[in-house]
């Protein structure tokens, strides 16, 4: 084929296409990729801190809320605190009228009378802070509610029956506070 070089000679390009290939280069300096490449850096960080700025505002309202929310509760705590503890101070005025009694050289019923005004006061406490008396007496053993301290035989009541008392047991709402301490009936001969 005419017009195509052999394998053993040489390519020669003429002065026109080899100036041509050295301008097409000139057009894509590595100058202009780089201040390209600086722009896009620049952005790149300015975003950065950007979002470096809102990750710490984040976190500063994060623990500004942690730390409301903690003064808040001490605060309920400390109102709860004292609400209980005013509730108190009847209780505590009647048992010192009661002990100024018993010094009076009361005949004791005064002094029973003030012990059953204290004992009034302390169970409408209880009653206004939602505690109940746990029934126990008479009822099957239940260890949620009750706590079994002895057992006594028994033909008269039924096995695993509460036959005494020794503390009442209390509930709050549907939950144990206190569970009775009681004695529990067991078979006769058993």
């Amino acid at each position: 084929m005419a017009g195509e070089p052999k394998d053993s000679e040489p390519i020669v390009l003429e002065e026109t296409e080899a100036v041509g290939s050295a301008e097409a280069g000139a057009e894509t300096t590595p100058s202009g990729d780089i201040d390209k490449l600086s722009a896009e850096i620049q952005e790149k960080d300015r975003e950065i801190a950007e979002l470096k700025d809102k990750y710490l505002r984040v976190l500063a309202d994060s623990e500004n809320a942690r730390k409301r929310i903690r003064q808040q509760s001490e605060e309920s705590v400390r109102i709860q605190k004292e609400a209980l503890l005013r509730e108190l101070l009847p209780i505590v005025d009647n048992l010192e009228r009661a002990v100024e009694a018993a010094q009076g050289g009361g005949k004791g019923k005064p002094i029973i009378e003030g012990v059953e005004m204290v004992l009034r006061s302390m169970h409408d406490f209880l009653r206004n802070q939602g505690v109940t008396q746990v029934s126990a007496i008479g009822q099957p053993f239940d260890p949620s509610r009750h706590e079994a301290v002895g057992q006594i035989e028994s033909s008269v009541h039924q096995p695993n029956t509460v036959v005494e008392e020794f503390n009442r047991g209390y509930q709050i709402g549907d939950r144990t506070l206190r569970p009775a301490r009681v004695t529990v009936a067991k078979p006769a001969g058993g």
